[in-house]
């Protein structure tokens, strides 16, 4: 006896899955691609509901009907079916580690991570026959063919040029299969064993390098700062010598300057004398003069 076609709306657990029949098992198994894998299309009663942020496919005796949006929807049954289930969200795709050799002829094994969604259930429906295999592989041979063109060195200094490269090359390739790239991320870049021991010895000279020139810049700094505080101390010096010797010839002309005015001021005195009553008998006195000697 034949068993009986049951279709459910939704996937079985393990323990109702064993209790089914043979062949009632093989049609509840019935799939159909998205990127991660494989979504279970679901029974047509007549009136089915939508989730968010999904597109079902529906087909009548086999050819493309149109594409359930969110929401209550209604079916004829046995006439049409839902074929295809998408999800719209966005979602990530590992992609295998592979080798690739750059313009100076190193081999170097790289992975990444590519992010699509779904943007036309009918073209990701019937433009490509398994979505997730085909965008995987584009970006495989995308990676490769951008690697090529550029250095090893450049490839660690370029990775988000990179990844713009290698996105806008898989939207332009994948246009027809109602997917969008929207971001590529390089995992991993892992270069051959020879080359990182280069590599580091390269790191390692380079840092070196930078110690030797900060040693080098350090007593180069030491030196100038010692010359400079030397040359303004002897400024210093000098300037302080300067103001001592301007300071004594100040007091030197103060000095001759005062000793004039006291001089002429007892002239004065003595000639005001010698004017008055009796100033002939003062002429007999003996007066000091400016240089210390007697005025008769």
């Amino acid at each position: 006896q034949k068993a009986p076609e049951i279709m459910l709306a939704r996937p079985l657990g393990r323990a109702a899955l064993r209790r089914l029949p043979n062949a009632a098992l093989r049609t509840t198994q019935r799939h159909v691609s998205n990127y991660f894998g494989r979504m279970s299309t679901p029974w047509n009663p007549g009136i089915v509901v939508v989730p968010q942020q999904m597109a079902w496919v529906v087909e009548t005796f086999g050819r493309y009907d149109k594409v359930l949006e969110p929401g209550l929807r209604f079916l004829i049954p046995l006439v049409q079916r839902v074929s295809y289930v998408f999800s719209l969200k966005e979602e990530a795709i590992s992609v295998p580690s592979q080798t690739a050799i750059t313009r100076d002829n190193v081999s170097v094994s790289i992975d990444g991570v590519l992010f699509v969604k779904v943007t036309d259930a009918y073209r990701a429906a019937y433009g490509v026959e398994d979505p997730h295999f085909a965008v995987t592989q584009l970006a495989q041979t995308t990676m490769r063919s951008e690697i090529g063109k550029i250095t090893l060195d450049r490839m660690f200094e370029e990775r988000e040029v990179l990844n713009v490269n290698i996105v806008s090359s898989i939207n332009a390739a994948a246009a027809d299969w109602g997917i969008q790239c929207l971001r590529y991320e390089i995992r991993d870049i892992t270069p051959p064993r020879a080359i990182r021991a280069a590599m580091e010895m390269q790191a390692e000279a380079e840092r070196r390098k930078r110690a030797l020139v900060l040693d080098s810049e350090g007593e180069k700094d030491a030196e100038i700062n010692i010359a400079t505080g030397k040359k303004m101390s002897r400024i210093l010096a000098s300037e302080a010598s300067m103001q001592e010797r301007i300071n004594l010839g100040k007091g030197d002309a103060a000095a001759v300057e005062a000793h004039a005015q006291a001089t002429a001021e007892a002239t004065r005195l003595v000639a005001g004398a010698l004017g008055a009553r009796d100033g002939h008998a003062a002429t007999s006195l003996r007066l000091p003069g400016a240089d210390g000697k007697a005025l008769q």
